[in-house]
């Protein structure tokens, strides 16, 4: 019995470990990212990226609307069912979602009107950096989502989260076409 107690105890230690690194490995990453235009580039070294664009037949101003409008989110994205955002949407405010049964705590990092918008997030064993910029092109938009996924999870099982990134990154710029469309 005390075998069995020794190794869990050393197993539970090993764990900690692991997600006490991935979560300092997140934060040191986000407090001195290699800063292009936005003020938190994705991670490339993350053992999970995405990037994926679409061209939306609506202007740059209703696209820009809807997706920074974060307290209507869920009117438009199907995983997404509740939304809590603190104070006005800027650079350094923080808001916690759900979706697809998750929660997530989120922090914007990057505002700059009808051009890029960005923000951080945490989820049990998964951090985020999600990045969208916007093009006006001939009264259409040009989206372009980044996303990367770092933590305890995206590690270990690195092609399962690969793939719902992938897939979610689609679904995403899809909803957020159909939205604006409808706006226009």
């Amino acid at each position: 019995m005390r075998k069995i107690l020794l190794i869990l105890l050393i197993l539970l230690s090993f764990i900690s470990v692991l997600f006490i690194g991935e979560i300092y490995t997140f934060d040191k990453y986000i407090s001195h990212p290699n800063k292009g235009s936005m003020n938190i580039p994705i991670n490339k070294n993350a053992p999970v990226k995405s990037i994926n664009q679409i061209e939306i037949d609506a202007p740059i101003d209703t696209v820009w609307k809807i997706l920074t409008n974060i307290r209507s989110w869920a009117d438009w994205q199907k995983a997404v069912s509740e939304t809590e955002v603190h104070g006005e949407i800027k650079e350094g405010s923080q808001f916690n979602w759900k979706a697809g049964g998750l929660s997530f705590k989120s922090k914007i990092h990057t505002v700059k009107s009808k051009s890029m918008f960005g923000w951080t997030g945490t989820t049990f064993g998964a951090s985020a950096i999600h990045n969208w910029t916007f093009v006006e092109i001939n009264g259409k938009t040009m989206v372009k989502v980044e996303e990367s996924l770092q933590g305890v999870f995206p590690r270990l099982f690195r092609s399962y989260f690969q793939r719902n990134l992938d897939s979610g990154v689609i679904t995403n710029l899809e909803e957020l076409k159909t939205a604006s469309e409808i706006k226009k």
